[in-house]
Order: C-alpha cells, then structure tokens, then sequence
C-alpha cells in the first residue's frame, strides 16, 4: 500500500519513503511514525497511541518522542513553526493535517524494481520443507506432522537469502521419499525431513537437513517436550531450525564453492565465501572478505546481500581500527549499508548493517530503530537480537540487554559472534557491579573462538575489577601481543557506554594496566 501527500509517497511494502519518485534515507522509526500519523490523517494521535505502534509500547520520555517528530518533519521539509503536515496539539498529542490518499497499486519509481530477489536471487540457495512423518497413531501427532513444517516454511520464507519451495508443491511429496527425486523435481538443493511421535507424556521432533544434489546429511537434530507444552515447543522447533539453516546452509555453500572453482561461481557462491572470512576478525581476512564480495558486486551490482557484507567489512576495519582512516571506513561502512537497503528494504541483513554503522557515528538511539526493524522482518534472527542487546547496552537499558542475549543465545548457540554475546552479558554485570560474575563471563569471551583484541582488554578490565590480577594480566598481555598500541580511547569507540559509574570503573582500571 501507498500513502500520498503532496509530493511525498510512503511505501509500506517496500519501505520507502519518496519524494517526487526520489527516495529519501530516513531512519526505521521515523518511516513508522510517519505511517502511523499518516495513517490516522486528520485525527488526533495521542502520544500513548504512537509510544504503543513505534515502541510496541517500551517506556519512551517526551524527548525522545519530540526528538522523533523533528526528525519525521525535517523527512518532509516541514518544521515546528511552519507544521505545513505534522501539528502538535500541545499536552495531547499530534495531527497529521496533510490530505492523504491510499492505494494499493505498485509505483513505478526512477529505476526498474529489481532486486536482489531477480537477479543474484535466482541462484540463490533454495530448499524445500517436506510433511514430516507422524510415527504412532495419534490424530493430534498426524496434525502436527504437516503443521509444523508448514509453520516452518512460513518462517524461513522471511529469509531473504534462501528461496523456499511452496507449500503446495512440496507437500505432494511424503515422507520417506527419494531425496534426489525430490530436489529434481522441486529444483531445490536442500530438502528438510522430520519425523514426530509420542512416546508416553513426551513429544520427540526429529529433523535432518539434507544436501539434495549430494545426498548428504549436513545438519539433524531432536527436541522433546512434554505432551502439555506442545505449543510452546512448536515454537521452539521452528526457531530452532531456522537459526541452524542460518549457520550449517552457508558453511555446506561455502565448502562447494571452494571446490567448483573460480571460474564456476556466481554471484552467491563468492558471496559464500566472503562470509566465511568475515567473522575471523583478522586484516587478513577482512581484506579477503572485502575481495569477495566486491566480486560478487561485480558479477551482480544488484545484489543487496553483497553490499551489505561488504559494509560489513569497513565495519570491522573502523571497529577495529585495522585500517589507515576510520572516518573513510565509516563513510563506506554506511554508503554500503544504504545501498543494500535500495536494492533490498525487506532483507534483515541490510537493516542490521544499517543499524550497526549507526554504532561507529555514536548514534545508539538511531541504530536501534534499524536493528528492531531487523527483528520485525525476521524474528528468529539471531544476530538482530545480539545488536539490539549491545545497543541497549550502550543506552543502559539492562533488561532489554538480558532480554536479547537470551534469545540470540537460545536461537544460535554456535553463533560466530558467540563471543560478542558474551562480552555483552559481561559488560552488561559490569553496570550493574557483578564484578565476580563480569570476570567469569569475561573468560568464557576472551576464550571464545573469533575473539579480538577488544574482547580480551573487556576481560582484562572485567578480572582486574574482581581483583584476578593475575588473570588480568594475562589478558592484558593477550591484548599487547595482538595490538601492542592498544588503547583506552579504542576500548571506549568500541564501547562507549553512558553509565558514568560504570566507565569511571572502566577508565581507572584500565589505567591502572597501563592502557
């Protein structure tokens, strides 16, 4: 659907705000407040009503909503003297005073509407979700056979780095089938099979995730419930699945990129392999990372995916200060991230990086409105949960911090940002001086494959502050033999927290180590 005022368009399918056809850049949470007002043209919004549809009803102050309703007029060339579309009503709340008129019709904007989803997408990893098969006589079972792979291909088809075989066509097929037949017939890679019984008062859900064109088995698992809890496990196993689909998909891709050849691969499969590379966190192989997905780039410059990776790497190149200029890796870091977003609004990935360049800007409040946006687009995305528990970190909002490192750990416990979710459940026991049980975790970080020199001067901080000298030390040394110039002002860009108890804390240790 379409909303039109003036010479401004919101596109709610696409996510797009347009100005005369041009798209304008605007931030998650202003597009939802302007769709909000715009929705409720002439009536007053309270600002409870728009807390509870931007917010999904978090405690927000006055300033923040204020701050918001700037940024949505400064959108639209509108201010608070002229208040040409937004009108506040003083103590009530806001009215949009534009004529607003809806459509549903597409509209054709300055360049074709081509995605990533026509073009790279074609190529694209694509798997098919067959009935799974009920072991035992029960009707609740034999309904739970096709229900829960159903639910399962609705999830992953908010994937948009996987195509996902139709309902329809893939249930023709039963369980126990030939799998090559299957992929074949469907045109899909991998197919995901399961089988479901009850055994007494318990639920067993087992699944394996097949290589359709190898006839090899690269993922299976089980989960069991009581038979009371069933409801609850039916989320629990779509999660599940989809989380590992996330991880062991792009490993097996990667694996046959690296074994058909330069000259055989597409744009996907370099992609693959970038993403191999990305979470090393080395110069390395970031700069390897960074040469495959300008290949992939290359091979297709419409592949959001690719852009976004690529953001991904200046990211870590200003994060971890690897290369000669910051502010030249920042500037990329958000050019790519932005036109990953053009080529694709609804892809997850391209909101996070978004989000994540708003990190190096010290921009918490606007990253955050990206990174909800990923999670709304994909609720099983682990990652999004990650990076939105760092950036509450950062504002202070500790139970929103808990919140989403317990489901990133819960949907993706082999994640390869395992030891960011744990330096951020240790900095996190820091404010709120658990010191103890800050080092404790600060260990399990500083020890998790893929850690940086950043991570283990949280360590060194997190022991040192517990008084673990000598395991302080240790981790400090770590982080001199890997980055002898290390620094506290680096410590403080990487994590720059506003509890000024807690970074007193922080700032005399690290002095006290000598950084």
């Amino acid at each position: 659907m379409r909303m039109v005022f003036d010479k401004f368009e919101l596109d709610l399918e696409l996510f797009e705000l347009r100005h005369d056809g041009a798209r304008q850049n605007i931030e998650p949470q202003v597009f939802d407040l302007l769709c909000c007002l715009a929705q409720n043209a002439g009536r007053l919004v309270s600002r409870d009503e728009v807390i509870q549809t931007v917010w999904k009803g978090r405690i927000v102050s006055d300033a923040t909503i204020d701050a918001r309703i700037a940024s949505a007029r400064r959108a639209i060339g509108d201010d608070g003297k002229k208040q040409r579309f937004i009108k506040t009503v003083p103590r009530r709340g806001f009215r949009f005073v534009a004529e607003v008129a809806q459509s549903n019709a597409a509209m054709p904007a300055n360049e074709p509407q081509e995605t990533a989803q026509n073009t790279a997408a074609q190529t694209r990893p694509t798997i098919a979700v067959l009935p799974f098969r009920p072991l035992g006589q029960s009707p609740d079972i034999a309904v739970l056979a096709e229900a829960i792979p159903h639910e399962i291909i609705q999830a992953l088809s908010r994937m948009r780095w996987l195509a996902v075989i139709a309902r329809g066509s893939s249930f023709q097929f039963r369980p126990g089938g030939n799998l090559d037949q299957v992929g074949s017939s469907l045109g899909a890679g991998y197919v995901l099979t399961g089988a479901i019984e009850q055994l007494g008062n318990t639920v067993a859900v087992i699944f394996e995730l097949s290589d359709a064109v190898r006839g090899e088995v690269i993922w299976g698992d089980r989960l069991t419930a009581q038979a009371d809890e069933i409801e609850t496990m039916r989320q629990q196993v779509v999660a599940h699945v989809v989380a590992a689909l996330d991880l062991y998909v792009p490993q097996n891709e990667a694996r046959h990129a690296i074994h058909s050849g330069s000259e055989m691969m597409d744009a996907w499969k370099v992609f693959h392999l970038g993403l191999t590379q990305l979470y090393n966190f080395t110069p390395e192989a970031n700069q390897k990372a960074k040469g495959y997905f300008e290949r992939a780039i290359f091979l297709d410059p419409r592949f959001a995916r690719a852009h976004a990776g690529l953001s991904s790497t200046y990211f870590i190149d200003a994060f971890l200060h690897l290369g000669p200029d910051d502010r030249d890796a920042i500037s990329a870091a958000r050019r790519h991230a932005e036109r990953g977003l053009e080529l694709d609004p609804m892809d997850p990935f391209t909101h996070f990086t978004m989000g994540r360049s708003h990190w190096l800007s010290f921009e918490p409040e606007i990253a955050e409105g990206w990174i909800d946006r990923a999670v709304e687009l994909n609720p099983n995305y682990a990652q999004g949960f990650y990076a939105s528990a760092f950036t509450a970190l950062i504002v202070g909002d500790i139970a929103k911090v808990d919140a989403g490192l317990d489901a990133a750990l819960e949907l993706s416990p082999l994640d390869p940002l395992l030891f960011g979710i744990h330096g951020v459940r240790a900095m996190a026991l820091i404010q709120t001086g658990d010191m103890d049980a800050a080092a404790r975790v600060g260990d399990r970080a500083a020890s998790t494959p893929g850690a940086h020199y950043l991570i283990s001067m949280l360590a060194a901080v997190a022991n040192g502050l517990a008084g673990r000298n000598q395991q302080a030390k240790r981790w400090s040394d770590d982080v001199r033999k890997r980055k002898p110039d290390a620094s506290a002002a680096e410590y403080f860009a990487a994590f720059p927290t506003r509890n000024e108890v807690a970074r007193g804390r922080i700032a005399a240790e690290l002095k006290r180590q000598g950084f």
